[in-house]
């Protein structure tokens, strides 16, 4: 056998597959409609293209926008350099494939101060545009029990006095929220009567273990009347 009939092709030599989970063939199909001539006929082509794509991953037609994306997939495998119409009209283009959001500045005030979470800032704000009184006044309480809550939960093996919180407060909040003398010694409220909420009540289990038993013994009494009657 003539080796020289033999024109193979080894993959290292071919060109690098752009997207791989169509495969080469896909590549080659795209590549070929981009040299079909007739408007036409290059659209019915590319068409049936994005047909064949769908049968090789079937699982994915329930995604939303999946015909929307096989198209992006389509241009970008043809290096953007296919004339044909989109269903949406828009035609993808290099630099939306490229576009990156802008970046999202952190707060730099809220990075000394993340292990109270982002809730309460909008808390704070929420009680600095309150009107001065007795009700602003327990809104600002219970902003500080949360904030002594959240940092025990950050920091368990760290004591929190409530001259602390009183003093994250002050700087969250622009010196325009203070916490009265007298709710710094009960920030702990929020905690304590979380846990009494979990607590079960005896009290209750033992009044319902009671009432069970004295219902069973009426019952059982009755019973033992009946049988001596007879």
């Amino acid at each position: 056998m003539n080796e020289g009939s033999h024109n193979m092709t080894y993959n290292s030599e071919r060109e690098d597959i752009i997207i791989p989970e169509y495969g080469r063939h896909v590549q080659e199909l795209i590549a070929h409609a981009k040299t079909i001539e007739d408007t036409r006929t290059r659209q019915v082509f590319v068409e049936r293209v994005i047909q064949l794509m769908m049968q090789i991953h079937p699982q994915s037609r329930n995604i939303e926008d999946y015909r929307d994306k096989l198209w992006k997939h389509v241009f970008r495998i043809a290096n953007y350099e296919l004339e044909v119409e989109t269903p949406t009209g828009v035609k993808p283009s290099w630099e939306d494939a490229h576009k990156r959001p802008d970046m999202i500045p952190y707060p730099e005030k809220e990075a000394r101060f993340r292990h109270y979470g982002h809730n309460v800032q909008k808390l704070i704000q929420k009680a600095i545009a309150m009107p001065e009184g007795p009700k602003r006044d327990g809104f600002v309480a219970t902003i500080g029990s949360y904030m002594k809550l959240a940092y025990k939960t950050w920091n368990k093996d760290h004591y929190v006095s409530d001259d602390v919180i009183k003093n994250d407060l002050d700087s969250l909040s622009g010196g325009k929220l203070v916490l009265a003398d007298a709710s710094l010694g009960g920030l702990d409220n929020l905690s304590s009567n979380k846990q009494k909420r979990r607590r079960p009540d005896n009290n209750n289990n033992n009044y319902q273990k009671n009432s069970r038993n004295d219902k069973q013994r009426s019952r059982g009494g009755g019973g033992m009347q009946r049988r001596r009657k007879m």
